[in-house]
């Protein structure tokens, strides 16, 4: 097997939860750093974590990383790397990226310049000048952070959080991977009820529901790498193999409630197509009014922020009445994701913990209450 290194990148916030899961997966890591994790692995790797990982957007295997502060040094960087250890002579090789703090921030020159020192880098190994680019696909990626480049290809292709169970989302979709972690950060167990109240498209419930079934998140969708030379079929088929073995059953529940008719049918319908309807119940209900019913439960949500849906002052007051009610619910446990500062002033009481995290490019805080005193 071909050694091979990785970087999986992520949502800010999530490298915590990430890690975990490729350790889990049995993958030595090697370097953390916001957004991404790099890890060391073989040919199956490229499989499984694009299969399993459930925080993590995008799989890229990493060719090469050196100091860039001129186009001179970006292209001879470039060129040094084995590009033909992955790319054939008929394959393509389109070039993307980003820079960040640093000397070289054009982005279309720094394409131009990398696409060329790939290409002069396969010319000199296949002695072809020209390149007709109509076979697989291998996306090139650069970033550029302080001077220093990173060269990757991309094995996910469409990224990692769309699972393909939510074919329409609402208004204001929380991303799959984030309601992964959310769900994770839980700690979810089976004689618990997870309960989101604001469930919109009912992705906190459902990512919960496939970790307690234990269900690959990926395992009903498709990948880049899959034309790839290096992981052939059977290696595709037998990571799926294992990830279907792998699923389990379990007495866990989860629901799913709004106010909104129109979402609580949308989260029915993508908790059946991502493989969770018996575990996920959806219906209508207003978040101020919901009962425990006499079981242990926990409150996982992501309620209106002010910034996409409702005004501030409406969204405030319901911080406020939120923060009465699901109190009296004690000793439940509550995990509230919002970008609100005064949130727990209106909420009405401190977090026991708060986590910084991002939904998509908002900076949120999930507020944590788990040291829950008896209503007097």
């Amino acid at each position: 097997m071909m050694e091979i290194e990785f970087v999986a990148t992520c949502l800010f916030g999530l490298e915590h939860f990430l890690g975990e899961e490729i350790d889990r997966l049995g993958y030595r890591r090697t370097e953390t750093i916001d957004g991404r994790v790099t890890f060391i692995g073989d040919e199956r790797a490229i499989a499984r974590c694009n299969i399993w990982l459930r925080c993590a957007e995008r799989l890229y295997i990493k060719m090469g990383t050196f100091r860039a502060r001129t186009f001179g040094e970006l292209f001879e960087g470039t060129k040094a790397i084995e590009w033909e250890r992955f790319i054939d002579r008929e394959d393509a090789f389109p070039v993307k990226g980003h820079s960040v703090k640093s000397k070289l921030f054009s982005i279309p020159d720094c394409q131009s310049i990398v696409k060329k020192a790939v290409a002069q880098r396969l010319d000199n190994e296949y002695g072809m000048c020209w390149f007709p680019e109509t076979k697989t696909k291998y996306q090139i990626e650069f970033f550029i952070l302080k001077d220093v480049a990173t060269l990757m290809i991309d094995t996910s292709g469409v990224p990692l959080h769309k699972r393909g169970y939510r074919a329409i989302a609402g208004a204001a979709p929380l991303r799959e991977t984030l309601a992964a972690a959310l769900a994770l950060n839980s700690r979810p167990r089976e004689n618990v009820l997870l309960w989101d109240p604001f469930c919109g498209s009912g992705t906190i419930a459902i990512e919960a529901a496939m970790i307690m079934k234990n269900q690959a998140p990926g395992l009903f969708r498709r990948f880049a790498a899959e034309e790839f030379a290096v992981s052939p079929p059977a290696i595709w088929a037998e990571a799926r193999e294992e990830a279907r073995a792998a699923i389990r059953q379990t007495s866990f529940e989860a629901y799913a409630s709004d106010i909104d008719e129109s979402m609580v049918q949308l989260a029915a319908d993508n908790a059946e197509r991502a493989g969770v309807g018996d575990i996920v119940r959806a219906f209508v209900a207003d978040a101020r009014t919901i009962r425990t019913g006499g079981r242990r439960g926990t409150i996982v949500c992501n309620p209106p922020y002010g910034e996409r849906l409702g005004s501030m002052a409406e969204v405030e007051q319901l911080y406020a009445q939120i923060g009465r009610h699901f109190r009296s619910l004690a000793p439940w446990q509550v995990y509230v994701l919002t970008s609100s500062e005064r949130f727990e002033r209106l909420y009405g009481k401190r977090a026991d913990k708060v986590r910084k995290l991002y939904n998509g490019m908002i900076p949120c805080n999930l507020y944590q209450y788990f040291k829950f005193e008896q209503p007097k």
